[in-house]
């Protein structure tokens, strides 16, 4: 793996070409416009299309005319995007053909297999979305500071490789370099067992009386937010990275027998140990997670204050703590159950944790510690 770090050697003067009007392809056609460069869109969908054009995410194919593009983004499935990508290719003989893609090997593969200038193709993967689809979802900072993975065949020519690079960070992107194997394993791990682990949690909901689900916390919550994900989307995903998931989910099964047969005797001798030790290596590797703006991990204070369910008082929350002079390392809302409240949970450096308690209780705000 390499870094590029930020800022690019060059950026884009287009026309770009969009193909696949989606939140990723409508969101690049977004931020692209929004620098200024000539964007066209192309979508099976003409209704996709047209909200996209609607939305400002660029202008219709056809009025790309016999312009040849500087680039052309591939945001279709995974399951057809390499055919989408070896016609681009053969459609614009003059383009970087790039895809965005959740998987990348296999359709490496699958392009070299049939023949596909692969000097002109990079494969990419911008990690950036959220629990909404469609165009209509579409930012034009959604890739701001998030990480864009390049992806270079052996084949993959240096302007090519650029011009992929270029457009990652024309979208404010943090670009790095992987392997396309490299890419599918890591992701495998830190993107999709989450979601695996996460929809078979909220699975075990289905049937829950509504009473016990009153109970839940932000724990829940954390936990099973992305099982609101697309089903289809998914299903391709999962699929495309089966070998490289499954690797993964035999060692949680391992993990689960263990506990489980620790479980089913709980006062056995070094029961306990074990549980203890479960719980001690998950610590370790959650501490492994990088910090805020992707430096090491760093612990921090939390604190949780109080805030009246009516508009206004998070914002005067948030203005008051400015005030003060203390910085927001992170923040989660919650609700107390039953009552007209807020709770709005407080992440801040340990060195300011009381002079911020100090300072809230002062102004009238109800904080627990």
């Amino acid at each position: 793996m390499s870094a590029f770090g930020t800022h690019g050697r060059g950026h884009l003067n287009g026309p770009v070409v969009v193909i696949g009007t989606g939140l990723l392809g409508a969101s690049i056609g977004l931020g692209l416009r929004g620098r200024g460069v000539p964007v066209f869109l192309s979508d099976p969908s003409p209704t996709n299309q047209a909200v996209a054009v609607d939305i400002g995410a660029g202008l219709p194919l056809s009025g790309l005319g016999t312009e040849q593009p500087e680039l052309v983004v591939v945001a279709a499935p995974p399951d057809v995007t390499a055919d989408v990508v070896e016609r681009a290719l053969g459609d614009y003989p003059g383009a970087v053909v790039i895809d965005i893609a959740s998987v990348k090997a296999g359709i490496q593969q699958e392009l070299r297999r049939r023949g596909a200038d692969m000097g002109r193709y990079v494969g990419t993967h911008p990690m950036a979305g959220r629990e909404k689809a469609g165009p209509v979802a579409a930012r034009g900072e959604l890739f701001t500071s998030m990480p864009w993975v390049l992806c270079p065949s052996e084949e993959t020519l240096p302007d090519s490789l650029l011009t992929a690079h270029a457009l990652a960070t024309d979208l404010g992107a943090i670009v790095s370099q992987f392997d396309a194997q490299e890419h599918d394993e890591a992701v495998a791990l830190v993107s999709h067992l989450p979601q695996v682990m996460s929809s078979l949690l909220a699975s075990r909901l289905q049937g829950i009386p509504l009473h016990a689900l009153s109970l839940a916390g932000n724990g829940l919550r954390d936990t099973t937010r992305i099982a609101a994900s697309d089903p289809t989307l998914w299903v391709q995903i999962l699929g495309a990275n089966a070998e490289k998931v499954v690797e993964i989910l035999h060692g949680v099964r391992e993990d689960l027998n263990r506990l489980i047969g620790t479980l089913e005797d709980p006062l056995a001798p070094g029961a306990r140990l074990d549980l203890a030790q479960l719980i001690s290596e998950g610590n370790a590797g959650q501490s492994r997670i990088p910090g805020k703006h992707g430096g090491p991990p760093q612990a921090y204070s939390w604190l949780t204050v109080l805030v009246d369910d009516r508009p206004g008082q998070i914002a005067r929350l948030l203005t008051e703590i400015g005030e003060i002079g203390v910085n927001l390392e992170d923040l989660r809302l919650d609700h107390s159950s039953g009552q007209n409240v807020g709770m709005v949970e407080l992440s801040v450096l340990p060195n300011k944790h009381d002079l911020l308690i100090e300072a809230l209780n002062d102004r009238g705000w109800r904080v627990l510690q």
